[in-house]
Parts: C-alpha cells; sequence; structure tokens
C-alpha cells in the first residue's frame, strides 16, 4: 500500500491511502493517456501496442485504486472571467481545521485546499475576477471562524504546468 500526503477535511486526515503499484506496462499506457488524455481504448491499445482488454482491465484497475484521479477537462478560470490566480496560505487553529475546510469548500473561487506542514497550515489556491474580487475572496477566507492569519501571493506567471508525464519516463 502507498501512502501520499493529501488533505481529507471529513476526517482531517492528511494521509491518503492507495493499493496502485505502477509496473512497466501501466506505465506505457500511463504515459500515452497523459500525451493525449482524449485517447480512447482503442487508440491506447494502438499507441502502445497493448491488447484493447489488456489497456481496458490495466485501466479499471488504475482508476479502482486510485492510482487515476478524475477524466474531467482542465478548464481555465480565465475563460469563466477570474484571469487572476493566486495562493493564500493560512494558519488556522488546529482544533477547528474540520470547520475550516468545510467552509472553504463552500467559496467557488477556492480552486484546491493543501494541508501543509512548518509553519503555514494550508495552501488555499482560488482565483479571481480582479484585484477588488481577490481583496474579498483573500478577506472572506479570513472571516472563517478559526483562521488565524493570511498571507495572499499573486500568480505573475505560469512557468510549468501540472504535469506527471515525466515521473514516467524510464519506465515501461
Amino acid at each position: 500500500m502507498l501512502i501520499s500526503a493529501q488533505f481529507d477535511p471529513e476526517g482531517v486526515s492528511v494521509m491518503r491511502k492507495t493499493d496502485a503499484r505502477i509496473d512497466d506496462i501501466d506505465a506505457r499506457i500511463l504515459r500515452a493517456l497523459s500525451a493525449d488524455p482524449r485517447a480512447t481504448v482503442v487508440g491506447l491499445a494502438e499507441a502502445t501496442g497493448l491488447a484493447r482488454n489488456t489497456v481496458h482491465a490495466r485501466l479499471a484497475r488504475l482508476e479502482a485504486e486510485g492510482a487515476l484521479r478524475s477524466f474531467e477537462r482542465r478548464i481555465d478560470p480565465a475563460a469563466l472571467g477570474f484571469p487572476l490566480t493566486g495562493y493564500i496560505m493560512v494558519v488556522v487553529t488546529q482544533r477547528k481545521l474540520a470547520g475550516i475546510a468545510e467552509a472553504l469548500a463552500e467559496v467557488p473561487e477556492v480552486l484546491e485546499v493543501h494541508g501543509l506542514s512548518g509553519v503555514t497550515d494550508l495552501l488555499v489556491h482560488i482565483v479571481a475576477r480582479d484585484t477588488d474580487d481577490l481583496y474579498r475572496v483573500a478577506g472572506r477566507i479570513l472571516d472563517i471562524d478559526g483562521v488565524e492569519k493570511t498571507t495572499t501571493s499573486l500568480v505573475m506567471r505560469s512557468l510549468v504546468d501540472y504535469r506527471v508525464g515525466p515521473l514516467l519516463n524510464g519506465r515501461g
């Protein structure tokens, strides 16, 4: 069983367990899927040289074990009128963490929340329409019961987008 850090607002656990074990065949499939996220099972089979049934069974297992997360397309928040992206570092009262997580989940501009070790407790990824809206969102977060302090940083430019492909290099 593999364990990775993740914030779980229900149980306030900071660890996520997965039974996923990625072998060389899985890595070939995942690399092809990473290169073409819209690929069908047949397309992945052709790209990897594997049988369609093998690809289908492997994908089903990887999804069931938690190695494959959501299949949703990533929507650019700027296309929805939210061109500003920021990160808010939050210091919280530890005993109120579950309630804080629930309150953060109610803020539409909060895209994701990560529990951290160190001086800062939470890293909150947010979007905003403009600087006034950013100020409003940051204030709403600061108003949550149990939030002691926030520090906001505005993203000036994205230099490397989310990716996992390089982790698969050298496998399969």
